[in-house]
């Protein structure tokens, strides 16, 4: 019995993962990722107002923890050195490799996954865009805030102006601070690491990343508490519209694709079925009685077996 294909399933293809058509979207989405940190330059005097109007916030609410993280880690060096690195380096090490190592040996998740990270990082690119705020280390110095970053800037790569290399700065948009998408991809890499791993090591290192990352954002004076909230509320809503966008993209792959269309038949050939049932011949047949010869008689109405003999008359034409 020919096989049917259950309709709608086609929408939902399960091609083999490839890393060579897998690293150039990643590569697309950091990119975009990068220009639009850069393009969404937004006006400074805005981004200062909505800084300032955050710092009021947490204020009201007693939640600015930014302010005994940063005097920690200003007068700790043993702290604001480390924490300094964790900012510059780990956003773009951590993330990565959590994405290869699920690619490798998670191949079952990896695809969810990585719709997930990147339907959020589209996500905060629209908040950076609408919504660009000054992080507490480029206010007015009566806001209390020290830089780490130009702080410590002899211990690393970094410059004074950002976490970019020295001499970079300008290529690169300071004031790109809600949502914190340095929380939010370290709040993706905990999750991962914490339903995949299979030890409780990893699980470990799922808590312990995020909750460190945010550390390290206020402390340095790069994020307020809210732009890691911001983080967070910007991966939930990734997580709710990955498996919308997938099946978009499902939707949008099964109409580009080429439709499989039936095979016309072929003239004198024996893939054709039988119209009617013994009265007309297929293609291939000669007479009609050849249906019957294959696929065994079929009994007629009010026709007993004594009836059929040697002697019963041929079928008419």
């Amino acid at each position: 019995m020919p096989q049917t294909e259950t309709p709608g399933t086609e929408v939902s293809p399960r091609t083999r993962l490839r890393w060579w058509t897998e690293l150039p979207l990643i590569l697309l989405v950091y990119g975009c990722y990068s220009a639009g940190r850069l393009l969404a330059r937004g006006d400074v005097s805005s981004a200062v107002d909505h800084g300032r109007a955050i710092l009021r916030i947490e204020q009201f609410l007693h939640i600015d923890a930014e302010h005994p993280l940063n005097r920690l880690f200003t007068r700790q060096a043993w702290l604001g050195v480390p924490a300094d690195f964790w900012y510059a380096s780990l956003h773009y090490l951590v993330t990565p490799l959590i994405l290869v190592w699920l690619f490798r040996f998670r191949t079952a998740h990896y695809r969810a996954a990585r719709t997930w990270l990147m339907t959020s990082t589209f996500i905060g690119l629209i908040g950076f865009t609408l919504l660009p705020t000054c992080p507490p280390r480029l206010l007015a110095p009566g806001h209390g805030f020290v830089d780490t970053m130009a702080e410590y800037s002899s211990y690393g790569w970094w410059g004074g102006q950002a976490s970019a290399p020295r001499g970079l700065g300008g290529m690169t948009n300071q004031y790109a601070a809600m949502p914190s998408l340095h929380c939010g991809w370290a709040l993706w890499c905990g999750v991962m690491l914490w339903r995949y791993g299979g030890t409780r090591a990893t699980k470990v290192l799922g808590v312990a990343y995020p909750l460190l990352t945010a550390t390290v954002v206020m402390g340095t004076a790069n994020h307020y508490l809210l732009d890691a909230v911001a983080g967070a509320a910007v991966m939930g809503a990734g997580f709710l519209l990955g498996p919308y966008v997938t099946r978009a993209v499902n939707l949008l792959k099964a109409r580009l694709s080429p439709r499989r269309t039936p095979a016309s038949p072929v003239p004198g050939g024996t893939g054709s079925s039988v119209v009617s049932g013994g009265c007309q011949t297929s293609t291939g047949e000669r007479i009609p009685r050849q249906r019957e010869e294959r696929f065994g008689p079929e009994p007629e109405p009010d026709t007993s077996s004594t009836d059929a003999g040697e002697g019963a008359p041929a079928a008419a034409r």
